[in-house]
């Protein structure tokens, strides 16, 4: 391995920035250029759904409905994204997200328990199956893609065994609650103004470090990079509160793919996940347990999978067998359409997410129009298509 890949992975973050390559820094450059064109592209489309419904989808409540649909996907994304991260792909998260939820519901029907039990046991069948099938992955060198779709088939039969092809209601009120409610209007204002507060002191705090490093201090820049977060902060709170708050839903997500980024961005564990999936011989040659890292990220995205399983059913009210169906083709698409690439070492949770957001506005807008079905997914299948080719090109070209 050279010397500027060892000091790559490391150094603190901002000296490895510094160390960076040319190769790299070029990389980083179009990251970033995929990340405005997916932000275009999102905008592009709330306009055209926007128009075609007469001001409909952005209205308060449909806005409202949109980011409470984004919230599972966006979850399963944040997870998703880290295992495409490290060259694995998982296709049984659907099948989890099904199976979790059930078993969160059964304990209550038929055991009694109460919230804090049955969404324990909603996340611990999540991160069991992600353990068992990173092991094998990982481990037994089975590869992922058979690994996870023989899981996406079990864990489905899973769930119709256990349930005996039956739909069960959910017999605690407040596990309800994490799906179909509201934060308060004044709690939601007070949690803009943290957010505001804490994207401040943030961007200060990267200002000091970039001068630590030895890198040049953002001046011009910095108000920007304070003002348009915030005032997107603001943008959508009070977009929220319009309709009846914040959703309980998207208060989660939100807060997953913040720790989500936090891990992938500012710390050795995610570069580590980089490393992995980019140049597995070199990050075998600098010591990096490539086999930990490809079952922690299965782990996380099992655990992950039994929180989205846990606010799906809370959102439709009920468990059945055939809950999550389709969602990791949605999962996936979120992940690819926000610049991840399926060769592994290529992608960001922010990206996954804004594509998780592209997928739901899809789906919501099409709906409103009454779109078929079959034309739904005719368009949502040749846009992964166009986004897996266009990741191909974009590293021909490379």
């Amino acid at each position: 391995m050279n010397s500027n890949t060892k000091t790559m992975l490391t150094q603190p973050a901002g000296q490895a920035k510094a160390a960076e390559p040319k190769e790299l820094r070029w990389q980083a450059h179009a990251g970033k250029v995929r990340a405005y064109s997916m932000v275009f592209a999102l905008i592009a489309l709330w306009i055209i759904f926007t128009v075609v419904t007469d001001g409909i989808f952005l209205g308060a409540r449909n806005f409202s409905n949109l980011i409470r649909q984004t919230a599972v996907t966006g979850i399963l994304s944040v997870g998703m994204v880290m295992v495409i991260i490290t060259g694995q792909i998982d296709l049984s998260v659907g099948s989890i997200v099904g199976l979790s939820g059930m078993a969160a519901v059964l304990v209550q029907v038929s055991l009694g328990w109460g919230l804090v039990p049955s969404l324990l046991t909603g996340i611990m069948v999540g991160l069991a199956i992600g353990a068992l099938q990173g092991w094998l992955a990982a481990y037994a060198r089975v590869p992922s893609f058979i690994v996870t779709l023989g899981g996406l088939l079990v864990w489905r039969g899973v769930a119709k065994g256990i349930s005996g092809g039956n739909t069960y209601p959910i017999a605690v009120h407040s596990f309800k609650a994490l799906g179909q409610s509201y934060l308060s209007q004044t709690s939601g204002i007070i949690l803009m103004v943290l957010a505001v507060a804490a994207t401040i002191a943030l961007v200060f705090h990267r200002n000091k470090m970039r001068k630590r490093h030895g890198l040049e201090p953002w001046t011009m820049g910095l108000a920007i990079r304070i003002l348009l977060p915030s005032a997107l902060i603001v943008g959508f709170v009070v977009a929220l509160n319009a309709y009846a708050g914040v959703p309980i839903p998207v208060l989660i997500f939100v807060t997953v793919a913040l720790v989500g980024a936090f891990a992938t961005q500012n710390t050795t564990f995610g570069r580590y996940l980089y490393a992995v999936g980019g140049n597995p011989e070199a990050a075998k040659f600098s010591g990096i347990n490539l086999r930990g890292h490809v079952l922690a990220t299965f782990c996380i995205l099992g655990a992950l999978s039994g929180i989205a399983g846990i606010i799906y059913t809370a959102r439709v009210g009920s468990a059945g067998p055939d809950a999550g169906t389709l969602l990791e083709l949605d999962a996936i698409a979120a992940c690819v359409i926000g610049g991840a690439s399926l060769m592994g070492g290529r992608g960001s949770v922010l990206g996954a997410c804004l594509g998780a957001l592209f997928m739901a506005s899809l789906d919501n807008g099409m709906s409103l129009k009454n779109v078929p079905d079959f034309t739904q997914d005719i368009v949502k299948g040749s846009i992964l298509v166009v986004a897996v080719g266009l990741d191909v090109f974009g590293r021909r070209k490379d």
